[in-house]
C-alpha cells in the first residue's frame, strides 16, 4: 500500500535504530568502566549476590589483618621469652661460679652483682604490681608490652582473636603469667625491695632451672597458638581469593566478548541509519503515481 502520513518502513528503521544505538551505549559504557553491571537492571539478581559477597569479603580481610596483628603479638611476646631465656641460662652459670670454693668473697660479690642486674632486667620485663611480685613499688610499664597490652601478666582469659568473617570464628590465645611458679622465685622481692633470692643459695639452681622450665612451656602454648594462627591466615587468604573470582565472574565485563558485541551494534547502527534514510524515501514514490 502507497500512503504519505504513515511510514510503517521508517517507524520499524527508527525503532531498530534506537535498539542498536541503546545497547551499543550499554556495550561502550561496559568497555569504558570495566564492569559488566552498569545499571541494576543490567543483572539485579546478580547485583544483590555479588555485593554481599563483596561484604564477606571485606570482613575476610579485615580477620586477616587481626590474625597477621595476633601473629606480631605472639612473636613479639615469643622474642622476649627467648631473652628470657639466655638471661636464665647466664644466671644459672653464674650461681654455679659462685660456689667455687677457690674465689674469695670479692669475686662472690662480682658474680652477685651481675646476677641481680639480671634480676632486675626480668622483673623489668615481666612487670607486675607488688602484690604479685614483691618489692616496694609496682612496675606498672612492663617492657614486655606490645600495643599497650602487657604480655606476661596474670590475665585470667589469655587474648580471644577473631579468625574468620563469620559470628563466633575465635581463638583464645592462652595467657603467659610469668608471674607466678619458677618465674616468680627469679624476680620476687621482700619488703626491703631485695631479692629473695641469691645466687650464692643453695637452692638457687634448682630454681633457675624451674624457671627455664616455666619460660619453655609458656614458649610451647605460643608456639601451637602461633601455628594456628597461621594457618587461619592461609585460610583467609585462599577464601579471599575464592570470593573476588566470584564477584569477578559477576560483574567484570569479559572484553573480548564484549568488544565483539560493541562492533556487532557499531555495524548495526551504521546500517540501521542507513536503511532509515532508505525508508524516508519510499514515499517520494507516490509523487510518480500523482504525476501520472
Amino acid at each position: 500500500m502507497s500512503v504519505i502520513n504513515t511510514n510503517i518502513q521508517a517507524l520499524a528503521g527508527a525503532r531498530n535504530l534506537n535498539h542498536s544505538q541503546e545497547m551499543l551505549g550499554r556495550s561502550l559504557t561496559r568497555l569504558s568502566s570495566g564492569s559488566k553491571i552498569v545499571n541494576p537492571s543490567d543483572d539485579a539478581a546478580g547485583l544483590a549476590v555479588s555485593e554481599k559477597l563483596d561484604a564477606q569479603g571485606k570482613r575476610v580481610k579485615a580477620a586477616t589483618t587481626n590474625v597477621q596483628n595476633a601473629i606480631s603479638y605472639v612473636q613479639t611476646a615469643d622474642g622476649f621469652m627467648s631473652g628470657m631465656t639466655k638471661i636464665l641460662s647466664r644466671m644459672s652459670e653464674l650461681a654455679i661460679l659462685a660456689k667455687d670454693v677457690t674465689k674469695n668473697p670479692t669475686d662472690i660479690d662480682l658474680y652477685q652483682q651481675e646476677f641481680t642486674a639480671l634480676q632486675e632486667q626480668l622483673r623489668a620485663t615481666i612487670g607486675g604490681p607488688s602484690a604479685e611480685i614483691g618489692g616496694t613499688a609496682d612496675v606498672d610499664t612492663p617492657l614486655g608490652a606490645f600495643n599497650g597490652i602487657t604480655l606476661f601478666g596474670s590475665a585470667t582469659v589469655g587474648l580471644t582473636v577473631t579468625i574468620g568473617q563469620a559470628v563466633g570464628q575465635e581463638m583464645t590465645i592462652a595467657e603467659s603469667n610469668l608471674r607466678t611458679g619458677g618465674m616468680l622465685d627469679i624476680i620476687e622481692q621482700d619488703a626491703s625491695g631485695d631479692y629473695l633470692l641469691a645466687s650464692t643459695d643453695s637452692d638457687s639452681i634448682q630454681k633457675i632451672t624451674d624457671a627455664i622450665q616455666h619460660v619453655a612451656q609458656q614458649r610451647a602454648s605460643l608456639g601451637a597458638a602461633q601455628s594456628r594462627l597461621e594457618l587461619a591466615s592461609t585460610t583467609l587468604q585462599i577464601e579471599y581469593e575464592n570470593l573476588s573470582s566470584a564477584i569477578s565472574r559477576i560483574r567484570d565485563v569479559d572484553v573480548a566478548e564484549e568488544s565483539t558485541q560493541y562492533a556487532k551494534y557499531s555495524i548495526l547502527v551504521q546500517s540501521g541509519t542507513a536503511m532509515l534514510a532508505q525508508a524516508n524515501q519510499t514515499p517520494q514514490s507516490v509523487l510518480k503515481l500523482l504525476q501520472g
